[in-house]
């Protein structure tokens, strides 16, 4: 049995499969933010208690928002900055006393996807998370390409290429810098481009609901802000295929326009990349969590 656990802001999910990949159990529960001794007991006790419910014992793989130093074994760039510093790996692992595995929640986004879901027939795929953030995965031939300095994929923490004017210097994103990727395409991005064209506050995943009329001009600077980020990572990594997951993937005019839109920026006069919509919604993180482990 392979366990996957998606560490979440808010929260933690579980997720157990078979032999087969099918699906044992999978729960949900609230993160408790800000305490780093609490996380550790409570994922510790998260996997011994659905190991009791099962009767089984399996391997855990973990998905977390931030990545492991190879130099240090410490977390770092983690936007649960209560993580950050500490050597979370190894305590789950001593705390379960059992290997345990983990990476970018973002990496674990474009295993899944990869393995078993839209990207299922791609050699390549660049797995993009559209929501409070925009992280980032590579994988090519259903393995993880994590990068010398674990941050291979982190394209929202690069500048908004061919940026605008008024687009400079852009706003302070977490990271220190300003203008970088995420601060144009996060949740909260779409949200402030809302209010400054209509006037009023909403909620980004309510926009698409809203006459077309009010929605276009919001709609049109978003997509081609993507169309601009994705180019870019066209031109470096050139996937077979970008697969979207994250809140803002689910607005499905992404998947028509973004494509017509990046040839303009990408090299050469001709791009064959697909972009597609996650097979498995906001469960891909924990199912690449538990992909971490190849069956036995």
């Amino acid at each position: 049995m392979r366990i996957g656990i998606d560490l979440g802001g808010t929260k933690t999910e579980i997720l157990c499969l078979g032999n087969n990949d099918e699906e044992i159990l999978r729960k949900r529960f609230p993160t408790s933010p800000g305490n780093y001794q609490k996380t550790v007991a409570s994922i510790r006790d998260l996997v011994l208690s659905t190991e009791r419910e099962i009767d089984k014992k399996g391997s855990v793989g973990v998905g977390i928002p931030g990545s492991i130093s190879k130099k240090t074994g410490l977390v770092k760039n983690a936007n649960s900055t209560w993580l950050i510093g500490h050597p979370f790996q190894k305590d789950l692992s001593d705390a379960l006393e059992r290997d345990v595995r983990m990476t970018n929640d973002a990496n674990c986004f474009a295993l899944s996807e990869a393995v078993d879901g839209a990207g299922t027939n791609y050699e390549t795929v660049f797995g993009v998370i559209l929501g409070t953030g925009t992280g980032g995965g590579l994988v090519v031939q259903k393995q993880i390409l994590g990068g010398l300095n674990g941050v291979a994929g982190e394209w929202g923490h690069n500048p908004m290429p061919w940026a605008q004017p008024h687009e400079l210097p852009g706003e302070e994103c977490y990271c220190g810098q300003k203008g970088c990727i995420e601060t144009f395409l996060c949740g909260s991005a779409l949200t402030r481009t809302f209010k400054n064209i209509c006037g009023t506050d909403i909620e980004a995943k309510d926009i698409a609901a809203l006459p077309a009329d009010i929605s276009n001009p919001v709609f049109q600077i978003y997509e081609d802000r993507l169309a601009r980020a994705l180019a870019s990572i066209i031109n470096v990594f050139d996937p077979d295929a970008i697969i979207l997951g994250g809140g803002l993937s689910n607005i499905d005019r992404w998947y028509d326009t973004v494509p017509q839109l990046w040839h303009k920026w990408v090299f050469g006069n001709e791009c064959n990349t697909v972009l597609l919509k996650a097979e498995h919604g906001d469960s891909s993180g924990v199912r690449g969590a538990a992909w971490l482990w190849p069956k036995t």
